[in-house]
């Protein structure tokens, strides 16, 4: 079979042999590497294979269930508002009669090239207890104290969600502004003429045309949502009382703050990999076979 491939083929393979060493060496060998030691527990260097002891420990583990109840907290919540922020962005954006339109973009796009760190020490200057924003709160007179944004744990979540929003919503805008510009002029000139209004229209012509990049930007949305580690670790720590600790902190927490425990924190990682192809599975489904 191996000879079958080579014969006629052998330069399309010379050319492609350095990409693919390092996919063998780089991609493919960590995966089952990683794979394999989920089912050993590791002390420092000491492995010892634990068998499904990892799963146990899982099911079991309350930490867990905490990091993943609050980053399901930031999917639920922050995903849906991102994209119909950035539907909604895009959509006026595209509109003939606005001036300055690159101008605009580029402002919304900007937050998205910024440094991870960066941004998040930004944000936790202006959230601090006597920062940009409380000044502004108490110098209106309708608040007597500041706000305790990164302090307690409703209001920590609200500044991470907060946080990831200014960074990614003009990230998707951009997907949604190219669709835009691909959707035929002539089916809303036809639509005008048939007297449809403009709010009929974004759902029945926009709305539609958008969902293959819907599908793709709430897909791409939810992985990066479900492995979020830089805002809550650089704006919280995690806290206050691992409010706003995520999956993806806890595996670092389990790999490098507390015991080093490579096996289960490859065991969390591949439940990740699972809940990711779980919910990308149902977003395929409910998008339809014309997505």
């Amino acid at each position: 079979m191996l000879k079958k491939l080579w014969r006629g083929k052998s330069e399309g393979w010379l050319f492609i042999s350095a990409a693919l060493i390092l996919f063998l060496f780089f991609s493919l060998y960590p995966i089952i590497d990683s794979l394999i030691l989920s089912f050993y527990t590791s002390r420092g260097i000491v492995y010892k294979f634990n068998g499904f002891g990892n799963i146990k420990r899982l099911l079991s583990d309350q930490m867990f269930y905490t990091a993943l109840k609050n980053t399901m907290i930031y999917l639920i919540i922050q995903v849906p508002i991102m994209l119909i922020l950035a539907v909604f962005l895009a959509t006026l954006l595209d509109s003939a009669k606005l001036k300055f339109k690159s101008f605009f973009r580029t402002c919304i796009f900007l937050p998205c090239v910024t440094s991870l760190v960066a941004y998040s020490v930004l944000f936790k200057m202006i959230f601090a207890e006597k920062g940009l924003i409380n000044n502004i709160l108490l110098k209106t007179g309708l608040f007597k104290i500041g706000i305790p944004w990164l302090t307690d744990p409703f209001w920590a979540k609200v500044t991470i969600i907060l946080a990831l929003l200014w960074r990614w919503t003009g990230y998707n805008m951009i997907f949604f502004l190219a669709a835009l510009q691909s959707i035929p002029k002539d089916m809303y000139e036809a639509a005008d003429i048939d007297g449809v209004n403009k709010f009929k229209q974004f759902f029945y012509i926009t709305i539609p045309q958008l969902k293959p990049i819907l599908l793709f930007t709430t897909i791409m949305s939810t992985i990066g949502t479900l492995q979020l580690f830089d805002e809550p670790m650089n704006l919280t720590m995690g806290g206050p009382a691992n409010s706003t600790m995520t999956i993806s902190q806890y595996i670092y927490n389990v790999s490098f703050v507390y015991a080093p425990n490579f096996g289960y924190a490859a065991t969390i990682s591949y439940t990740v990999v699972l809940m990711i192809a779980l919910l990308s599975y149902v977003q395929f489904k409910f998008a339809g076979d014309d997505a």
